[in-house]
């Protein structure tokens, strides 16, 4: 068993058959945090949400019933910090991936806070739930005509520089362009660095590449000559960067979460077994097998490491409108569909 199957009422009092995850991710289709913070709580105190699949759009119901941890994908969680006592309070486990890039000279993320106002919500966050749950992402790399692997680590430095003791973990990845004609799209249209003849310059080559990660690893031996250790991964690249010390990344990472969430023996024996266990007639739980069973999320690309969860976001509705955002078909398209938005509603927009 992955991901089990329950029945639920529905808020119209219908009878559907619902998906009970035991771990939710929230989600890397959209900032829910940021947007839909109000939504994501309301749902969670209903029991469920629904959700469509972006390929059919055949709809589907999500049941909160069995879920132990959500993972959160955010560039702003300042709008959600004021919910996680909930969370708390009803046993479920967090953490949060947080984007914290630079790229306000360029204007690729339109509408995101300032980069000091993010640097300080990240530390407010890390202060708040524990510097292990809050993994910084430099995420996409790209370049243009006028920013090289030399600037892209410049900007790194300088962040990292203030988020020294408020993180344990890096991840970065480099942008995909090729592989997504939105993507390519919307770099042409939202800025002046790029024509439909070579936007896909945008992607890094492998000297660049290199020369990034070569920089990284001078930057995170500086950082532990400092009294700071970072770990550092890539996210859904093929590329092996094991001899410089940089490992594939676990976005929904069950090693993390069996270290930072130790004491929930029922959720650190469903991470090795992916099954929910059954306690005795003494209230003991069985023995975790010692071979581990992994499963990789199918859901997802090839090279991700993720292992199996259920995302409630829905594409075009970040209203961060990053130009290099694979989630979102234009600006336009995310507009319309905000007016459809109501936080009362099912799912984030129907």
């Amino acid at each position: 068993m992955t991901i089990e199957k329950i029945n639920i009422c529905t808020d119209s009092g219908k009878k559907v058959e619902a998906t009970a995850p035991v771990i939710i991710s929230a989600s890397r289709s959209t900032d829910i945090p940021a947007f839909y913070a109000k939504w994501f709580f309301n749902r969670l105190a209903k029991g469920y949400c629904a959700w469509y699949n972006p390929f059919n759009q055949q709809k589907m119901y999500i049941s909160f019933s069995k879920c132990k941890v959500v993972v959160f994908w955010t560039k702003n969680p300042k709008p959600i910090m004021s919910y996680l006592h909930i969370l708390d309070e009803m046993g479920i486990h967090y953490y949060f991936q947080v984007t914290l890039n630079d790229y306000a000279k360029e204007g690729f993320e339109p509408n995101v806070p300032s980069i000091d106002e993010r640097i300080e919500t990240f530390k407010q966050l890390s202060d708040k739930i524990g510097k292990e749950k809050v993994i910084w992402r430099f995420d996409p790399l790209i370049i243009t005509p006028t920013i090289g692997p030399r600037d892209l680590l410049t900007r790194i430095w300088h962040i990292g520089n203030k988020l020294k003791g408020y993180t344990n973990k890096l991840v970065f990845s480099f942008v995909d362009v090729k592989a997504y004609r939105k993507v390519q799209n919307n770099l042409v249209k939202e800025t002046v660095f790029f024509t439909k003849e070579d936007v896909e310059n945008a992607e890094a080559n492998y000297a660049q590449r290199i020369e990034i990660v070569q920089g990284l690893k001078k930057i995170r031996e500086a950082w532990h000559d400092q009294g700071w250790d970072v770990e550092m991964a890539t996210c859904a690249e093929d590329i092996d960067l094991e001899s410089y010390g940089i490992e594939h990344n676990r976005c929904i990472d069950g090693e993390l979460m069996k270290r930072i969430f130790a004491d929930d023996e029922e959720l650190v024996y469903y991470l090795h077994t992916l099954k929910w266990p059954e306690r005795d007639m003494f209230g003991n739980l069985p023995p975790i097998p010692k071979k581990e069973k992994k499963v990789k999320d199918t859901g997802q690309r090839k090279i991700c490491g993720c292992m199996v969860s259920k995302d409630i976001g829905m594409y075009n509705t970040c209203r961060h409108f990053c130009v290099y955002c694979y989630a979102n078909t234009s600006k336009e398209c995310v507009l319309r569909n905000a007016e459809k938005h109501n936080e009362n509603s099912e799912s984030i927009i129907d």
